[in-house]
């Protein structure tokens, strides 16, 4: 790879964000209806490659449902909201509701409360009567006082989610998570992450992971480059970690690891640069807390947005456009790439003459930078 000179004493290598990128036309068309746009990880398959970001904008029990039903894959963030009180609805009400300037400050407070195991079973089960896929997220910091609660709730898939999760983390006060013994002990498989370099990526998809999130304070709601300024490129760290997941193929003796994009998919148009630069799946959070039947009421906000210490994030106004079933199957009412993301998926690989994600992965791709207006 090619390194620029910032300056005699730091060198730093050419990364690309979506915006930097396009996807090209081949030779071949097909109709859209005959497209497959599914996937499958560990024994579960889903109609779309659409993962619900584990946030309480976007995910409540019900949207969960909701959006399992239509195909995708839905994560509750098991230390929301919904784990720390009986009824969080008047909280979200008062969520969208704030001053921008008070509202970090009041979200801090709203979730200081503990987080409640009996919740979390309750929450999961929720979702398992309805005939839904279970999944839910808790940080790395969490995940070792929760995880046995998680496992017995009968979740199905286990996402381990932080801003950015290594395989080897250090600390001198308590000890860390091993992530290759969790892995290997527990009996669901286990989707971690972010990780925005191939070396990160292939460590953690050495732990045994069923998929890794590719991403690094990268979504709508995050300000994770102004306050730590660190930042990865999206269409760099996803190509970056497609080729850890090949070299890991060879090394394991075959074992596929899905690579998941998360964060800085704001319209459709990124959904298909990500799944083109080697995703398997994507990971929205502001694109589906556009929904009106979202839990945010038009706002979006993670984890990062009310860290007691250091906020990271902040909540942003991102506005009802349509039902959560328009935004994914449409149809669009708007031209700016926000509803209709499935039909726009599919007319961007028929376009392009392929005929599943796996065959798209290999689409040509050009760098071809431009502004948004």
């Amino acid at each position: 790879m090619t390194e620029i000179e910032i300056g005699r004493g730091k060198r730093g290598r050419r990364a690309y964000a979506f915006d930097d990128i396009a996807v090209v036309p081949s030779r071949r068309t097909r109709d859209p209806e005959d497209v497959s746009v599914g996937w499958q990880i560990d024994a579960y398959h889903f109609d779309i490659p659409v993962i619900a970001a584990p946030m309480d904008s976007v995910m409540s029990p019900d949207s969960a449902i909701a959006l399992g039903r239509l195909g995708g894959l839905p994560v509750l963030d098991l230390e929301g909201l919904w784990t720390r009180y009986e009824d969080p609805t008047p909280l979200l009400a008062e969520i969208a509701t704030l001053d921008p300037a008070l509202a970090t400050a009041r979200m801090q407070e709203i979730y200081s409360a503990q987080i409640q195991p009996e919740l979390i079973t309750e929450r999961l089960r929720q979702v398992r009567e309805a005939g839904v896929t279970a999944a839910g997220a808790l940080s790395p910091q969490h995940t070792q006082q929760f995880w046995k609660t998680v496992v017995d709730a009968g979740v199905d898939l286990f996402v381990i989610r932080g801003t950015t999760v290594s395989a080897e983390h250090v600390s001198g006060r308590t000890e860390p998570l091993n992530l290759k013994r969790f892995i290997y002990e527990l009996d669901v498989p286990v989707i971690v992450g972010g990780a925005a370099s191939y070396t990160a990526a292939l460590h953690l998809m050495r732990t045994g992971a069923a998929g890794v999130l590719v991403g690094f304070g990268g979504g709508a709601a995050h300000t994770t480059r102004r306050t730590l300024g660190i930042h990865a490129p999206m269409a760099s760290a996803i190509a970056d970690v497609a080729a850890a997941r090949r070299d890991y193929l060879d090394e394991s003796g075959g074992r596929y690891v899905h690579v998941i994009a998360d964060g800085g998919m704001g319209d459709s148009g990124d959904i298909v640069k990500a799944v083109a630069c080697g995703a398997d799946a994507v990971m929205l959070g502001a694109a589906l807390a556009r929904a009106t039947d979202a839990p945010g009421r038009g706002h979006h906000w993670g984890s990062e947005a009310h860290h007691p210490e250091l906020p990271r994030g902040e909540r942003v106004e991102v506005g009802a456009l349509a039902p959560l079933e328009q935004i994914l199957f449409g149809p669009g009412r708007t031209a700016d790439g926000k509803s209709n993301l499935i039909g726009a998926l599919r007319r961007a690989m028929a376009t392009t003459g392929y005929s599943d994600l796996k065959e798209f992965q290999r689409v040509e791709v050009v760098v071809a930078p431009y502004q948004r207006s």
